[in-house]
């Protein structure tokens, strides 16, 4: 009888587990999905792992520590929420870039905020075109019955990783020739501030909740009907002229919102101040990009 071809004949060697340079403590207390979550943050913060670098899937994880997938799920969509681990559909998990707070009492622009904190911000340039407004744009920005905008759209990245869509609409009358301007590699502020001189003062931000349509969540690189975060911001000169009204998108699994909020004395218990107490604002805060 004739032998069986070699691939026929099953491996007697055992399957080989992936070293994951995980351990877990099965005397702990602490659940394996936060044993998990947390080892994986260690070397984040140590360096061992970098925004951008693939990791293991679960199956892999789970075989290596000898444990069911739930644990390591369990720590993933921890992670994912922190903005530590990206995760995509078909794909291995990346590491992200963690959560970076933004102050909302200074106003900075996206590029400016980003390199502040020692991160590579960069744009893609989805759209610019001259139209009519709709009838929140013209409000926002006091615009007269008959007045254009430009409509800019954007793609925002934070060390190559997508974070946010962001449209722009841009008062015709205050920035002629804005669309010959280089704007996917500068800044919009610096534009405004430097080629126009057009100082900026405030700006106002309504904060809301969204669900992700089927071409933004292909942009965001998540899930279509998955939850963003959408920003309504309006923004003043020093000579209180609305010069942008902007709307954007953001991954909700990679910022935060937070305001802080300060209670004022009341007319009976006030008692002569020096100066102002209250204090408005707080940060929003994306989790990877």
């Amino acid at each position: 009888m004739n032998n069986p071809p070699a691939f026929m004949i099953p491996s007697t060697e055992p399957s080989r587990k992936p070293n994951v340079g995980l351990v877990l403590e099965g005397s702990s207390f602490v659940p394996f999905y936060e044993q998990i979550s947390e080892h994986i943050r260690t070397m984040i913060r140590a360096g061992n792992l970098v925004a951008g670098q693939s990791y293991y899937s679960e199956g892999e994880i789970a075989r290596s520590l000898g444990i069911s997938k739930m644990p390591v799920r369990q720590a993933f969509q921890k992670l994912r929420a922190e903005g530590l681990l990206i995760i995509a559909k078909g794909k291995r998990p990346v590491i992200g870039t963690g959560r970076v707070s933004w102050n909302f009492q200074e106003l900075r622009g996206f590029s400016e905020e980003m390199r502040r904190r020692g991160l590579v911000p960069s744009a893609k340039l989805l759209a610019l075109e001259m139209l009519e407004p709709e009838v929140d744009v013209a409000q926002a920005l006091k615009l007269s019955p008959g007045e254009s905008v430009y409509r800019l759209k954007r793609l925002r990245f934070v060390n190559a990783q997508p974070v946010a869509v962001v449209t722009s609409y841009l008062p015709a009358k205050v920035f002629p020739g804005i669309d010959r301007q280089e704007l996917e590699n500068q800044s919009l502020y610096y534009v405004v501030e430097n080629t126009y001189k057009r100082r900026l003062q405030r700006a106002e931000e309504v904060i809301g909740a969204t669900k992700a349509g089927e071409k933004d969540a292909h942009l965001l690189q998540t899930e279509p009907h998955s939850a963003l975060l959408i920003i309504r911001e309006t923004t003043y000169d020093e000579e209180d002229v609305a010069i942008e009204y902007s709307v954007s998108l953001l991954r909700g699994d990679r910022y935060t919102a937070s305001v802080i909020s300060v209670r004022q004395p009341s007319r009976f218990s006030r008692r002569p101040q020096a100066g102002p107490t209250s204090l408005g604002g707080g940060e929003y805060v994306p989790a990877s990009t």
